[in-house]
């Protein structure tokens, strides 16, 4: 039987015969040996969605033939021996429905490719629950800018304190979250999660019984801490819970956070009003989302105990939950500098933003004279269309892919951001609007593009990109805010109109997807 497999006829032969030998066993024991085997799916008693025809016989391309399994359950059958025959098999098999995938590639698919059913129904609803604690992630986060003037009163300070707190906290998120994010990929920790809001959660009620300013920055480095914890573990996991589309699950993960800023100043105004002590209230706000990180933090172990039991699954999997894990495909070099691209276009993305999400305000009042509780509306919709951003941005990347939408969405801006320093309310109501949709669809493409990048570094890559998205922000601020002191408003917005000019540089970036494409 060996000497048979030796010549070409003689294996293409074998493969037939055997091949739809395996399908009939398979078809017999499927109940026993397949991990997706749902009886109520299949014509056959086995999974109809990925039942095709093959040789007049109707066989499942993931589940028969399935040699791996079956050489574990069966080493011998009545005429064959099953090690002598798989010994020969192909890698690539013929009866699989002209789909030329070798035996590897199935096993791999079967762990690495969206589920269909309770599977890929309970991987969605892992995805909304961490987007909800990423809401009241960020709707804790954002209460310290609301408390500013609380604190102020209270402790009397002046704005250099108040400027050392909100540095303290954006330090401590900034810094922390690449190291996080890094020491998560070399020694993953799911249950992560709920120890990161456990320190929000101290922070905010050391925060509401501080009685000096010096714990008061304890508790702000606190409250930064829980968050720089949070942040690339739960990346990770929502890319986990992707389905392989990536792009729509960054959306969702980050539309929770931006709902959750926006949030947390609103709650703030009607739950504060009793004082330093009512900041304690919000602590339950925290402890929902530990009981909900802890859920997932299982959740997330138990998928990757799963993961670990597939032996012909690359250990990239494990982490990224795509057969693309394998190997690295581009030089350190080449990475390295497609990185530096990326940070450039982070900073033009977030310094502009910033512009506009602190200085908004301030500039509608003072070019166009209109009161503070119109220039906020004119705010609440600019911050609108950079939340619709956020959700368009993902799926947009999944269809077209994650360079196209960078393009669009840096350089896309320029025509809008120059017209916008001599447009009128009306017209700046409207650019401001599209600006918003086409900036906000950034992050998520350029995040899930530097993990398809990096794939066996997701926490790492979350972690700086989160960071950078925190740091740039504020820095933004600070300098944007020197600059209008020492200038004006308008020439702020100026400035800042050229900045998406950066774009220009997503031409350096390579194509991640064609490029694994060709490589596989």
């Amino acid at each position: 039987m060996v000497g048979v497999c030796h010549s070409n006829q003689g294996r293409e032969w074998l493969v037939r015969f055997s091949g739809n030998l395996l399908t009939r066993i398979n078809h017999v024991m499927i109940g026993l040996h397949c991990p997706i085997a749902n009886p109520r799916l299949c014509r056959t008693g086995i999974c109809r969605e990925h039942v095709s025809q093959a040789g007049g016989l109707s066989c499942c391309k993931f589940c028969g033939p399935t040699p791996g399994i079956l050489t574990k359950k069966i080493p011998n059958f009545a005429i064959f021996h099953f090690s002598s025959i798989l010994g020969c098999w192909p890698k690539r098999l013929a009866f699989l429905s002209g789909t030329n995938m070798s035996t590897e590639t199935n096993m791999s698919a079967l762990h690495a490719e969206p589920r269909t059913g309770t599977a890929e129904r309970s991987a969605f609803k892992v995805l909304l629950a961490v987007s909800i604690c990423h809401l009241l992630n960020d709707t804790v986060q954002s209460l310290l800018p609301a408390l500013y003037p609380l604190l102020r009163n209270t402790f009397r300070l002046d704005f250099g304190q108040i400027g050392l707190i909100a540095f303290t906290a954006t330090f401590t998120s900034s810094l922390l979250q690449p190291l996080v994010g890094l020491y998560s990929d070399r020694h993953p920790k799911p249950y992560f999660l709920a120890a990161g809001m456990g320190i929000t959660l101290t922070g905010l009620l050391t925060l509401a019984v501080s009685p000096t300013y010096a714990i008061v920055l304890i508790a702000a480095g606190l409250i930064g801490t829980g968050s720089a914890v949070f942040h690339p573990e739960s990346s990770r996991v929502a890319r986990m819970a992707s389905g392989g589309q990536h792009g729509f699950a960054q959306s969702i993960f980050q539309v929770g956070g931006n709902a959750g800023s926006a949030l947390g100043p609103l709650l703030a105004a009607f739950v504060l009003s009793n004082g330093q002590s009512s900041i304690a209230w919000f602590s339950i706000l925290a402890l929902i989302a530990m009981i909900l990180l802890f859920k997932i933090g299982h959740w997330a172990h138990r998928y990757r105990i799963g993961q670990a039991g597939a032996k012909t699954v690359p250990i990239g999997i494990h982490v990224t939950g795509s057969v693309h894990g394998r190997r690295p495909t581009f030089s350190s070099r080449k990475i390295a500098l497609t990185m530096g691209v990326l940070i450039i276009l982070m900073f033009s993305k977030f310094f502009y933003l910033a512009s506009l999400t602190s200085y908004y305000t301030f500039y509608l009042m003072d070019r166009f004279h209109i009161s503070v509780q119109s220039a906020q509306v004119h705010l609440f919709i600019f911050l609108g269309a950079v939340a619709a951003g956020t959700i368009i941005g993902g799926p947009i990347g999944d269809r077209f892919g994650r360079k196209f939408v960078i393009w669009w969405s840096i350089l896309g801006v320029l025509p809008f951001s120059m017209l916008l320093p001599y447009a009128s309310l009306f017209w700046t109501g409207i650019l401001s609007v599209i600006i918003g949709i086409i900036l906000a669809s950034a992050f998520s493409a350029i995040l899930v593009y530097a993990q398809d990048l990096i794939p066996t570094k997701i926490g790492t890559v979350s972690g700086l990109f989160f960071g950078l998205a925190f740091g740039l922000g504020g820095i933004g601020a600070a300098l944007l805010g020197k600059l209008a002191d020492h200038t004006s408003i308008n020439f702020v917005y100026h400035v800042c109109s050229f900045l998406p000019a950066l774009g220009i540089l997503t031409a350096f970036l390579p194509d991640v997807t064609a490029r694994r494409a060709n490589g596989n």
